[in-house]
């Protein structure tokens, strides 16, 4: 298992860790199968829940990065089906959702189904990374670093040589469609039956009427 954008050349040391990584391991194992996940999204992931909290104070780039969402469940299934077929041996894999946003376009998507408005504040780079080393020296759980910052103002590259979900037989999920599933939880009392902001269920809204009885 890599990672999205895995390139030892890259600014990232993420990213160059990972590049690094699938060159020695495919030196060593040359049918070894390599495996690139999108960010994730599912049960307890660290997007949709991480924009849905409101620890997720601080941002760079304006959250313009762009990426192909993909579920965890539609992973798990891609790796089903390489554990059992041997021609997905030696093989690269790029796995990712059917749409790209950035992260001001899924940020938007969460505070509508949430029913919030969680704040966002764009501080320049050399300053959100001096700010996350002061972080991690004062909290013991990790919230951000440099080189997560260095990472948003990088957008998801695909490598047009490996194969996706397709070679595989899956359809990838569409994150819209999932995110009253996994964010109901963080709606108010007041709200938490209203029905899922799907774009499906949109169209539908005008059919309910949502009365609180106060008395």
């Amino acid at each position: 298992m890599s990672s999205y954008n895995a390139d030892k050349n890259s600014s990232s040391a993420f990213y160059r860790t990972k590049g690094r990584g699938e060159e020695v391991v495919r030196n060593i194992f040359p049918e070894t199968t390599i495996v690139r996940p999108a960010p994730v999204f599912g049960f307890e992931d660290k997007l949709l829940h991480k924009l849905a909290g409101q620890a997720n104070l601080f941002t760079s780039n304006h959250m313009q990065e762009r990426f192909w969402p993909v579920h965890s469940i539609d992973i798990g299934s891609a790796l089903a089906v390489m554990a059992e077929d041997d021609s997905t041996a030696a093989e690269t894999y790029e796995l990712y959702g059917p749409k790209n946003y950035s992260m001001a376009e899924i940020a938007a998507m969460v505070d509508r189904e949430i029913i919030k408005h969680r704040r966002h504040i764009n501080l320049p780079p050399r300053v959100l990374k001096r700010l996350s080393d002061l972080y991690n020296r004062l909290i013991w759980w990790s919230q951000t670093c440099a080189d997560k910052v260095e990472r948003e103002f990088i957008d998801q590259k695909i490598d047009p040589k490996a194969k996706t979900f397709k070679d595989l037989g899956i359809e990838p999920a569409e994150i819209a469609n999932f995110t009253f599933h996994y964010l109901q939880s963080y709606r108010s009392s007041s709200f938490y039956d209203l029905p899922p902001a799907t774009e499906r269920e949109k169209r539908e809204e005008k059919k309910y009427f949502h009365v609180i009885d106060d008395q």
